[in-house]
């Protein structure tokens, strides 16, 4: 029998008694436990066997752990370290609160508190980023928003630490982040950095404050296409309500070239703080133009060309990899 099938409220892992199973994923499964040297409510993360079995996944696991244990911030969910483990798991901070996903699913939100969410994204983005980690799958789910929305930010599985110096399974996921939140620079296949998170974050101010999401498709691959080929319906059209300069602040993040996106979470945050004073480009051409969209064959041309550099990305990166053992 599998060891997380053994796993029912009242059994114990070392000093922590198990009361509930909470969430279960391809790679882990996560508990409600109990530390009984103090009674603490904490979470407990545990690999399933078969990733433990795998060493690119077990690392990646171990890299989330080590990543989680460094950072230490009001809005970024604590990871505890320091203790010997009679097997492999993660103890966590017991967040409450619900997914930012399931405050979405229930309809618009508010103006003020779309942009109080976002101002607490950024908060902790700035922290993470001054500290080397680059969260990379930034999404609604990532996000827990707790009784007086406080955020927290959570699941750093494919974040990036400079720190690091050797070549993981982390460094080079295919998944990147989430097709509807991903980076254009992500779906071209980079690496990413810290202005990747403020993308997303970007993505999901647009669709707290309107209810939409700024590219949509019927796959994945049509949704990432038309990120990096054509223009967002404009926030001001998606919400007549919102303001010129709410709608700059969108631009900015959601700028198709990182260079030209806001440079750090920083300066983002201050200008949501202080939106009197942005000032609006004039002749955007995300405003004149956004409704021209691409042709569906020059989408296919690229998907197509994309899939076919595939291969060749995959080539290399087993050769850098094994030019770094």
């Amino acid at each position: 029998m599998a060891f997380l099938d053994t796993l029912e409220a009242g059994a114990k892992i070392d000093h922590y008694r198990i009361d509930e199973p909470i969430a279960r994923s391809g790679m882990a499964s996560i508990f409600r436990a109990t530390d009984l040297r103090d009674n603490r409510t904490v979470a407990l993360k545990i690999p399933h066997p078969d990733m433990e079995a795998d060493p690119i996944l077990f690392d990646r696991f171990q890299r989330e752990a080590g990543i989680g244990e460094k950072l230490d911030h009001p809005n970024v969910m604590r990871v505890y370290g320091g203790e010997e483990h009679s097997r492999v798991y993660m103890v966590m901070e017991w967040c409450t609160g619900r997914l930012l996903r399931q405050i979405l699913n229930e309809g618009r939100i508010s103006g003020e508190r779309a942009l109080h969410i976002a101002i607490g994204i950024l908060d902790a983005l700035d922290y993470i980023h001054a500290h080397g980690v680059v969260h990379r799958d930034l999404k609604p789910e990532n996000i827990m928003v707790g009784e007086n929305d406080e955020v927290k930010l959570i699941d750093f599985g494919i974040a990036s630490d400079s720190a690091a110096r050797r070549l993981t399974y982390t460094n080079f996921t295919p998944t990147l982040g989430t097709p509807d939140y991903i980076s254009p620079e992500q779906v071209k296949g980079k690496r990413g950095d810290g202005r990747s998170d403020i993308y997303s974050v970007g993505v999901m101010l647009y669709e707290m404050l309107t209810g939409k999401l700024p590219f949509t498709g019927p796959s994945p691959l049509a949704i990432m296409n038309d990120r990096v080929l054509n223009h967002p319906v404009p926030p001001r059209v998606a919400d007549p309500s919102l303001s010129p300069q709410l709608q700059e602040v969108l631009y900015r993040a959601l700028e198709r070239d990182p260079r030209n996106r806001y440079a750090d979470a920083h300066e983002f945050k201050w200008d949501l703080e202080h939106l009197d004073q942005v000032g609006v480009e004039d002749e955007r051409d995300e405003i004149r133009d956004w409704h021209k969209r691409k042709s569906f064959l020059s989408q296919r041309i690229l998907l197509y060309t994309s899939l076919a550099l595939i291969p060749v990305a995959v080539l290399m990166l087993m050769l850098l990899l094994a030019h770094r053992i």
